[in-house]
C-alpha cells in the first residue's frame, strides 16, 4: 500500500484540497402550466475535503456547472486542488450534463485565474479515491432511492436546494474517530466541528414529519426528507463506524441433549466436569445464552443455570448415537 498523499496530509484550510464528483439525476417542477407542470433535471456535485473529510453539495441544472463551482468558492474559499475520476469516465458521466464536453475551455480558463488545479485519477483507479467516493456512493445511494419514490410535482429548486443543505448538516455531524467510553471525555470530532468551531449540532424543527407532510408546506416537505435520510444514514452507515470486532460470524445453538464441558476455575485442572444440556434458554433474537445443565458427581445428581459462555461443546446431540441414559452413565463414570 503507497503512502497517503500529500493532499490528505495537508494542514491548510478546509477544502483547499477537494476531491468531486457529480451525481443525480432528478426531475424538479420549474413552473407551473395549463397541462399540469414543466419539468427539468438536476444534478449534484459533492465536493469532499481530502484532510479533514468535510463535504459540500451544490444541486445545479444543466449548463450550470461554473455557477456551482462558483458557489462553492464563495462559500469555502479558494482551491487550490480539484481530484476526481478519469477524466474519460468523468466525461461520459456527465455527458448528458454536458458540462465538461460543451463548456471544457471555459472551465480551464475559469480554474486557472482561481489558480486552481483539476486532477484525473487514472482508469481504474477508484481506489484512488477513496475519500471521496465513500461519501458519494452512501449519499447517492440515499438520496436515489428516496427522491425515485417522490412525485416530482413535490419536488421544486428550492426544496432540492435546501435539501442538499440538510443532507450536508448530517454528513458532516458523523465522527470522524472512534467514540469514547469514557464519559468525562464526551467530546466529539466532527467535520463540522473543525469547520464551525462549534461544539453543538443545528437541531431539526421541533414537531413531526410524516409522509403526509409531503403534500403540505415547502419546509414540511423538506424536513420529511431530511428525515428520511438520516434514517437511512444512520441505519447504513453509521453503524459501520464502530464494527464489533467478536462475535461475526453466527454459531450454532447450543442444544437440549449436547454433551458439554463445564468450565470451572474452582477445581483443578483436567477435572472439568462433563454435563448434559437438559433445556436451552432462547433470547427474543433466537440466540442461545442461558443453558440448564444435568452434572452427575458421586452418584448424585445436580441441575445447574449457567451462561453458554460457561460450557464447552465436546458431542452435539445430532452426532451423538447415545441414548440419554447411557449418557448419564457416563456423567457417572466421570
Amino acid at each position: 500500500m503507497a503512502n497517503l498523499p500529500s493532499d490528505r496530509l495537508s494542514t491548510e484550510p478546509p477544502f483547499t484540497n477537494v476531491g468531486l464528483d457529480v451525481f443525480g439525476t432528478w426531475n424538479i417542477s420549474t413552473r407551473r402550466t395549463q397541462g399540469g407542470a414543466a419539468n427539468s433535471k438536476r444534478w449534484a456535485v459533492l465536493f469532499t475535503c481530502l484532510s479533514i473529510r468535510a463535504v459540500h453539495i451544490e444541486s445545479m441544472g444543466t449548463s450550470s456547472f461554473i455557477n456551482a463551482l462558483r458557489r462553492f468558492f464563495a462559500v469555502r474559499g479558494p482551491v487550490k486542488v480539484i481530484r476526481s475520476d478519469c477524466g474519460t469516465n468523468f466525461k461520459g458521466a456527465c455527458k448528458e450534463l454536458q458540462i465538461i464536453l460543451q463548456d471544457e475551455n471555459n472551465i480551464s480558463k475559469y480554474l486557472n485565474e482561481e489558480g486552481c488545479t483539476w486532477l484525473f485519477n487514472p482508469p481504474h483507479s477508484s481506489h484512488m479515491g477513496g475519500v471521496w467516493e465513500r461519501m458519494i456512493r452512501v449519499s447517492r445511494w440515499i438520496l436515489d432511492s428516496m427522491l425515485s419514490q417522490t412525485s416530482s410535482s413535490h419536488l421544486t429548486h428550492k426544496v432540492l436546494s435546501t435539501l442538499m443543505a440538510e443532507v450536508t448538516a448530517i454528513i458532516n455531524a458523523r465522527p470522524l474517530a472512534p467514540i469514547s467510553a469514557d464519559a468525562e471525555s464526551a467530546f466529539l470530532l466532527t467535520p463540522a466541528t473543525i469547520l464551525t468551531q462549534k461544539f453543538c449540532t443545528t437541531s431539526p424543527p421541533p414537531g413531526s414529519f410524516e409522509n403526509a407532510d409531503l403534500y403540505r408546506q415547502q419546509w414540511k416537505r423538506i424536513q420529511h426528507l431530511a428525515n428520511a435520510f438520516w434514517e437511512r444514514w444512520r441505519r447504513e452507515y453509521l453503524s459501520t463506524l464502530q464494527s464489533r470486532s467478536k462475535w461475526q460470524d453466527g454459531q450454532p445453538n447450543v442444544k437440549e441433549g449436547d454433551l458439554v464441558l463445564l468450565r470451572d476455575s474452582q477445581v483443578k485442572r483436567n477435572q472439568w466436569p462433563m454435563a448434559l444440556v437438559t433445556k436451552a434458554h432462547p433470547d427474543d433474537d433466537g440466540k442461545v445464552r442461558k443453558l440448564e445443565l444435568k452434572v452427575t458427581k458421586g452418584g448424585t445428581i445436580n441441575t445447574f443455570l449457567r451462561p453458554v459462555t460457561e460450557v464447552v461443546v465436546l458431542m452435539p446431540s445430532k452426532a451423538s448415537t447415545m441414548d440419554s441414559s447411557l449418557l448419564i452413565l457416563l456423567l457417572g463414570c466421570k
